[in-house]
């Protein structure tokens, strides 16, 4: 008994190391050899359910020549049991979810999860304070990426669309950064040396900033000033006397001031350009460079410590992207998801006008329903003439109204848009001009294009005066024939969820005419192919006839000649009929541009040619209507 004991251990015992090996031999290769064997006789199974003292005692009962075979094929045995009870507990994951370490940290930098609360862009509590007061509890895209990186010093554009909260975005943390000068470097606030100076194109834009900054001082203490045209300058003066941290202005007057000795630079350390595509597109750069001149030549002193740069816009053409890099060197651009796209919480229609009806009452029939609903409605016109078309005319229909253009005076706008403004009495209709589309920050819930923008970035900013900050709005554009092209175009891209930056009726018409040219080109390669394919089938018929023929016949040559000169009707010999096809293929592509302004032209040329010469169409038809 205790010689078959020590057998039966020693069975155990070699039974557990080899299937320690064979185990580990599966697991470090990506293999499982146990998958393809046969199963196992039914006597393994019998020696399965045995004991193993039992199998080790009376081996004669299995009638196995090899035991080492039976040893394996338990253990395989064992292995696929084991197997197939993981695999019906924890089902394997597909081998596309399957990512490495590496490969999972690279998915989570990519995207990076937004700050959730102002607390996390560490803010102060005086910071704090202030959004507390506002009422603003969560960020927007532009403040989660704007807000750190000007706190890190850095020059930067910040790009999203409008209504987004991009004047918090550089506010906040410049007023936290004058804060930390203060306990470091010790700044301290005197007359005629601010520390923070941001240039706005329009004097509306100014108020609208420098009221924002009066909020936020409340509770940073800081104290702004206003400094813009159109207001009388003494009292500016005696404003920049006092001690000033903030001066928020038009870059025209600002330069007066400074010419004037009211301002100095001596302390500027944070410059903020408000719509830096609006400056820099409409004639503000020659001021802008004249203010930068004296920075820069300040910054070049071993002593000084610099000044650093914002850029605020909300859209960003190729041109002005170039301007800005030339002008900025090294600036780092920072641009939302939602920039050059359309505002996903506003609904864009877009009402085509044959040309029979007319365009001021089809204004009224879409204006009417949102004035009953008490809501309000911009109306966007190209020229001062259509804006004084449309306020005439809604004027007799008994719809009140307010300008807002070039030539209403300044003090009259701000009072116009007062009268916008107020909620407790009726809310005029606000008839305008592009002026308008920029920089306002008006509650507006519907936006109506009488005329048509001549380009994607007027629609952008025309938009941008509804659906703001989260809120829903409706934009109607009335579509004229001449302007179905671009709209078409701004349509299918925003269908697309596809950029709006560099669309304009010049490049849309210039688009299709290149398109409707090398279509042109392309079938006028075909047709001379196949003349010249007809021409040599002819020369090699000519050319296999007989040699000999009677006195006074013409050679071939000449005779083929002659039917192409001859300018009769003859319908009999089948050269003429191979060469009148030729004459008129090559009359067509000498004369492309004649062909298309015919009758017949119209029809053989393409869908885009007939949008593009609608022009002398329309005007012919006009008088008929």
């Amino acid at each position: 008994n205790t010689i078959e004991m020590v057998g039966a251990s020693r069975t155990i015992l070699s039974l557990s190391l080899s299937s320690s090996s064979l185990f580990t031999f599966s697991r470090t290769s990506n293999f499982v050899p146990f998958l393809r064997l046969h199963k196992p006789s039914s006597r393994f199974h019998h020696a399965l359910r045995r004991p193993l003292c039992a199998a080790a005692a009376a081996p004669t009962e299995t009638n196995i020549a090899d035991p080492d075979q039976l040893k394996h094929t338990i253990l395989l045995e064992r292995l696929r049991l084991r197997h197939l009870k993981e695999s019906a507990a924890k089902p394997q994951p597909r081998p596309s979810s399957v990512v490495g370490i590496g490969e999972e940290q690279n998915i989570k930098s990519k995207k990076k999860k937004l700050a959730e609360s102002f607390e996390e862009l560490g803010l102060s509590e005086e910071v704090m304070g202030a959004l507390k007061e506002m009422n603003i509890e969560a960020p927007t895209e532009i403040q989660c990426i704007g807000v750190p990186a000007v706190m890190e010093r850095k020059s930067v554009v910040l790009g999203s669309h409008t209504g987004s909260g991009k004047t918090l975005a550089y506010l906040l943390p410049i007023v936290q950064l004058m804060r930390e000068d203060e306990a470091t470097l010790g700044k301290i606030t005197k007359p005629r040396r601010p520390r923070t100076v941001v240039l706005c194109p329009t004097r509306e834009l100014s108020e609208q900033v420098y009221r924002v900054a009066k909020s936020v001082s409340h509770h940073a203490r800081f104290r702004s000033i206003l400094v813009s045209g159109g207001s009388r300058i003494r009292p500016q003066e005696d404003s920049l006397n006092n001690a000033i941290d903030m001066v928020v202005g038009t870059p025209g007057r600002i330069l007066q001031h400074i010419e004037e000795g009211n301002m100095v630079y001596g302390d500027i350390a944070y410059l903020v350009l408000d719509e830096a595509d609006t400056m820099f597109d409409r004639g503000f750069g020659p001021d802008i460079r004249k203010f930068l001149a004296p920075l820069k030549q300040r910054a070049l002193k071993t002593n000084d410590q610099g000044f650093q740069t914002v850029l605020v816009t909300a859209t960003m053409t190729t041109a002005v992207q170039k301007l800005v890099d030339e002008e900025f060197q090294g600036i780092e651009h920072l641009r939302t998801s939602t920039l050059h796209k359309k505002i996903a919480n506003a609904r864009h229609d877009f009402v085509k006008l044959s040309g029979s009806e007319d365009k001021l009452e089809a204004l009224l029939q879409v204006l009417e329903p949102s004035l009953a609903k008490g809501s309000k409605v911009m109306v966007f016109c190209n020229t001062l003439n259509s804006s004084r078309a449309v306020d005439h005319y809604l004027s007799e229909n008994q719809v009140s109204t307010v300008n807002y253009h070039g030539e209403v005076p300044a003090e009259q706008r701000v009072e116009n848009l007062k009268r916008f403004k107020d909620e407790e009495g009726d809310c005029p209709t606000l008839v305008c001009t592009d002026l308008a589309a920029r920089g306002l920050d008006l509650d507006v819930d519907h936006v109506i294009m009488f005329d048509f923008p001549k380009n994607s970035i007027d629609y952008l900013h025309r938009t941008g005066r509804t659906a703001r900050m989260g809120a829903k709005g409706k934009v109607t554009s009335l579509i004229s024939r001449k302007d179905q092209m671009l709209a078409a175009r701004i349509e299918e891209a925003m269908r697309n969820n596809e950029s709006l930056e560099a669309l304009t009726n010049d490049n849309v018409r210039r688009d299709a005419a290149r398109t409707q040219i090398t279509q042109e080109k392309g079938r006028s390669v075909k047709q001379i192919r196949a003349v010249s394919k007809q021409r040599n089938t002819r020369d090699r018929g000519t050319s296999s006839s007989p040699p000999a023929r009677p006195a006074g016949v013409k050679t071939p040559v000449r005779k083929s000649t002659s039917v192409r000169k001859s300018t009769s009707g003859r319908t009999s010999s089948s050269p003429e009929k191979s060469t009148k096809p030729k004459r008129k293929i090559l009359k067509t592509v000498g004369s492309r541009s004649i062909a298309a302004r015919g009758k017949k032209g119209s029809e053989r040329t393409g869908k885009k040619l007939s949008v593009v010469g609608f022009r002398g169409r329309s005007s012919a038809a006009r008088p008929s209507s």
